[in-house]
């Protein structure tokens, strides 16, 4: 029997629940890439429809039309007139929200203009009760030319009546719901016996978009006199839209029935808290703060479980394995590598967990709208503060996220002050450096100190972000205006599946995206760390026995101290010792020096370099973790601790500002299509990171 696998995809406004749909139909079955030759996220995802058809199912970026004013919403409209494009639908799923139908409508009618087989998905049926809406289907189906599927992504209902309409795709009308044309005759009959092979609606889109279509191109038909003004065509796409609202209005007169005696809410009475001009930015404050302690608590033991996991695995693997390169190899280099990252799964899951549930919850989207004031005194919108937050998990899809700014000036401030914002790749080091160096203790009964100090350089980055924006809004001398619109959300429930989906996806993007790395690195640096060059490192036995102070000590101490005089004079001991005179100033040693200069490739190799340097060639204390060696971590010539108070502030500060991430450079590259921004990025950010540190230790120490 043959099997069918049909192209679908997922097509609505935003906040209609696509996302939802999506990872109901498609669970774990998912893969995030971009858009070739666009940094446009996309998800495809994998669906088993009835016995005999199967669904490739695309997610695309939320729209509210056709008419595209952002290049993420560009992606929609190049693929959908397309239909060379390896990912153009067989079938159109339009999801839209029932509390917003009407404007929800206008994507729906353009793009049954496009005579694709088309699905319309009306969302949070759920709710329908409690907003006393009823919805007349034989009547929307019939003027609209479509199949409706009434469901709740949140509930699971009515998605088997969905896959059900998509498997049976084949029996839609691809017939458009009205005539758009109508807004002037002339000119669409002049256009549809120009190109007689070619959708009216697709040659309409060519002259009115600024997009790519394969091979028909606007010049083409500008050659065949249908140029027209700008503000002629504004004024026609205009009409165009209020065509198809006078449609939309007509149809939903009998099909969209809304009794206000039944319609219940809390909505109102939540904006006026949540939003208030003063309380509003204590509560969010106060988000924070629960935030930021529970990462630190409820993330202990987990945690203190994998670090102890990853110590004893190596000293097995020492044991168990026979000596040797290999041994040494996988014992002293991948695996404290690995572990240094794998020990801050937890931390990242939790606040992904957290990201995911004010998300989920609509409670985001009020912050946007409350931070919209603070940012226009910066030079920024409300918009900027979409990828500030999101750079809260990682710098690279925030800067893609501010392509939703129209306005190139508050595009380019937002790209360039985003990697301030503190990633989840800068968790772990701070994470390890505030266990080393502030107490775990309360203040006021409740509040621990280390979530407090995390909390402070996540708004320390954040205020460095809002200050370098007034710098460079005064700086850059665009002329431009902007307009701020946001979308308020229902408030809701967090979807479980979808909080899951979430933090398992980021999760494990994280992990696997650092884990190529650091296993690259941590070979590197095992290999320079295990050799050297002269007679120091081949004779380090010997020399480190003969030396007077050494004759009566330990044997275990004695193999410690010729690790430690191999390790000085290896590779990597030489070229940290090289950089050292530049990094003391900071308080750092030659071995934080190589992790610094190594998390230029990713922030989080700080502490997997640390982790494969303190157990090249140790000998005592086998099952000694990273934490309790770099606790242990003595300078042999004063005798104090290497990560004290003043060396730890001073690491913070300088990862809170520095930009050490190739990734975000490359993609500030790409986006701003020039080296000269993510080089003055690079050095603006990498000298004041050195000053505010070197400043720091020096007050401290």
């Amino acid at each position: 029997m043959s099997h069918k696998n049909l192209k679908v995809a997922l097509i609505g406004n935003p906040n209609t629940g696509k996302t939802s749909v999506f990872n109901q139909l498609t669970g774990l079955k998912q893969q995030v890439g971009n858009y070739p030759g666009i940094t446009v996220e996309k998800k495809i995802g994998y669906c088993k429809l009835n016995e005999n058809t199967k669904a490739t199912i695309l997610d695309l970026p939320g729209t509210y039309s056709l008419n595209a004013s952002s290049i993420d919403e560009n992606v929609v409209i190049e693929l959908l007139l397309n239909r060379n494009d390896p990912n153009f639908p067989e079938v159109a799923v339009v999801v839209t929200e029932v509390e917003n139908l009407k404007r929800n409508l206008l994507l729906f009618t353009q793009i049954k203009d496009l005579e694709i087989p088309t699905i319309l998905a009306i969302n949070m049926s759920d709710r329908m009760d409690f907003k006393g809406i009823s919805l007349d289907i034989p009547h929307l189906e019939k003027e609209l030319n479509t199949k409706i599927a009434l469901i709740s992504s949140r509930k699971n209902i009515g998605l088997d009546n969905l896959k059900e309409l998509i498997a049976n795709s084949q029996e839609l009308s691809t017939k458009p719901c009205l005539n758009a044309s109508s807004i002037d005759p002339a000119y669409f009959d002049g256009l549809r016996n120009a190109f007689p092979k070619e959708l009216l609606y697709k040659l309409w889109l060519v002259i009115t978009q600024d997009v790519n279509f394969g091979n028909l191109q606007r010049n083409e038909i500008e050659e065949k006199s249908f140029a027209k003004p700008a503000s002629e065509l504004k004024k026609m796409q205009q009409k165009e839209t209020i065509k198809r609202y006078q449609f939309i209005n007509d149809v939903l007169k009998v099909g969209y029935i809304v009794d206000s005696s039944k319609a219940k809410g809390i909505r109102a009475v939540l904006d006026k808290i949540l939003m208030h001009k003063v309380f509003g930015y204590f509560i969010f404050f106060g988000i924070l703060m629960l935030i930021f302690q529970s990462v630190f608590s409820w993330s202990g033991i987990p945690m203190d479980f994998i670090d102890e996991s990853f110590a004893k695995l190596s000293s097995w693997t020492k044991t168990a394995m026979p000596p040797g390169l290999l041994t040494e190899l996988i014992s002293e280099g991948i695996i404290p590598g690995i572990g240094g990252v794998v020990i801050f799964i937890p931390q990242i899951a939790f606040l992904f967990l957290f990201i995911s549930i004010l998300e989920e919850s609509g409670y985001m989207s009020r912050v946007v709208f409350l931070m919209d004031k603070i940012m226009r005194r910066f030079g920024l919108s409300g918009k900027s503060v979409v990828p500030l937050i999101s750079g809260t998990a990682c710098a690279i899809p925030a800067i893609m996220a501010a392509r939703n700014i129209e306005n190139w000036k508050e595009r380019l401030i937002t790209i360039l002050v985003t990697p301030f914002t503190t990633c989840s790749a800068r968790l772990p080091v701070f994470a390890i450096l505030i266990s080393l160096v502030i107490p775990d203790e309360k203040v006021l009964g409740f509040i621990n100190l280390q979530g407090l100090t995390l909390m402070i350089l996540y708004l320390l980055g954040f205020g460095m972000a809002i200050f370098s924006a007034y710098l460079l809004n005064k700086i850059l001398k665009f002329k431009s205006k902007s307009y701020f619109v946001v979308e308020m959300p229902n408030y809701r429930m967090p979807l479980f599946k979808n909080v899951a989906i979430n933090v398992i996806e980021k999760t494990k993007a994280f992990v696997f995206g650092a884990g190529k790395i650091i296993l690259a690195l941590s070979i590197i640096l095992w290999f320079l760390g295990s050799h050297g060059p002269g007679a120091n490192f081949e004779n380090a036995e010997q020399i480190v026995t003969e030396m007077p102070q050494n004759k009566e000590i330990h044997d275990e101490v004695l193999q410690d101290e010729i690790a430690s005089f191999q390790l000085e004079n290896s590779y990597i001991g030489i070229i940290g010792k090289g950089i050292e005179p530049v990094i003391r100033p900071l308080g750092y040693d030659w071995k934080i020096g190589i992790a610094v200069v190594t998390s230029f490739a990713a922030r989080e190799v700080f502490v997997g370099t640390l982790a494969t340097i303190y157990n090249v060639g140790s000998h005592s204390e086998e099952e000694l973790t990273i934490k309790n060696r770099m606790e242990a971590e003595v300078n042999p010539v004063t005798g104090e601790k290497v990560f004290n108070f003043a060396t730890g502030i001073s690491l913070l500060l300088f990862y809170s500002f520095a930009m050490q991430c190739i990734s975000t450079l490359a993609i500030t590259k790409k986006e701003t299509n020039s080296w000269k921004w993510p080089m003055i990025q690079l050095g603006f950010m990498t000298v004041f990171a050195y000053v505010t540190s070197l400043i720091a230790y020096q007050l401290l120490k």
